[in-house]
């Protein structure tokens, strides 16, 4: 027995694996540019989505069965999502730096103008205005879905998780197609490589935070998350409304302002 209340950890050999992972995709990006193949990036992908599910399955083991998650070490998970989530906040405003450094002062290359001459720029009341509802919406039945979990509503806390889930889907393949049907590429100017750097890597989070809500209503299921003890889902939720609140300033200043 532990004299403390802190959770030392096992001997694990996923952060070995998870590295292997990355510098085999990382690898196999460069040959998919230069030599067309795709062999390499999928074994490394493979490697990665292997090593995330074993990895996974040991932290529920640790949290839901064995009971080493306590009071203090729930803390410092807390503090660590809050911690990695301003690292977030810094990577996109890096982004948001870089996009309004374009166009308040627009160069003489791209016209003296804002959009660049040559650049239809999207519609913001079309399919970004609902994009934008969708993602308040699926803030909203998060919340709720933690309101259920606190009060013990098993039914209320799964309906409201299938809902953000699938609103994250739909979410992004309303996205899909708007790069599918737009008018200019990453390759048009300070312009494109902003828009698309910007909303691409948001749209990446979006897909990362519909798979962490995923696997916290797949827990819930399972019966995993108490009225008192439910980490797992808070950082899920946090990490989702991160996503809404830089959305929310995409649409404004790129889509609406921007445009």
């Amino acid at each position: 027995m532990n004299n403390h209340p802190f959770h030392l950890v096992d001997k694990s050999p996923w952060p070995l694996s998870g590295s292997v992972g990355l510098l085999t995709l990382t690898s196999g990006l460069v040959m998919w540019f230069h030599k067309l193949s795709m062999s390499l990036m999928l074994t490394g992908m493979m490697i990665i989505l292997l090593t995330m599910i074993q990895w996974w399955r040991d932290v529920v083991r640790e949290s839901s069965f064995k009971g080493l998650h306590t009071i203090k070490v729930t803390l410092t998970m807390k503090i660590g999502m809050m911690m990695f989530i301003t690292s977030e906040v810094l990577f996109f405003l890096s982004f948001f730096w870089a996009f309004f450094h374009s166009s308040l002062s627009p160069s003489m290359e791209i016209g003296l103008k804002w959009p660049p001459m040559g650049i239809i720029s999207f519609n913001p009341m079309n399919i970004p205005l609902l994009n934008t509802m969708i993602l308040l919406s699926s803030g909203i039945t998060i919340t709720w879905a933690h309101n259920a979990i606190i009060n013990n509503n098993h039914s209320q806390s799964m309906q409201s998780m299938i809902l953000t889930v699938i609103l994250g889907m739909y979410f992004s393949m309303l996205q899909l197609y708007e790069y599918i049907e737009a008018p200019f590429s990453i390759a048009d100017s300070v312009y494109g490589a902003t828009f698309f750097l910007a909303t691409g890597f948001h749209g990446l989070h979006v897909i990362i935070g519909t798979i962490f809500i995923a696997i916290s209503m797949l827990r819930i299921l399972n019966l995993h998350f108490s009225c008192k003890h439910h980490v797992g889902f808070e950082a899920s939720a946090w990490y989702w409304h991160f996503v809404d609140v830089v959305w929310l300033f995409l649409y404004v200043s790129i889509y609406w302002w921007g445009g």
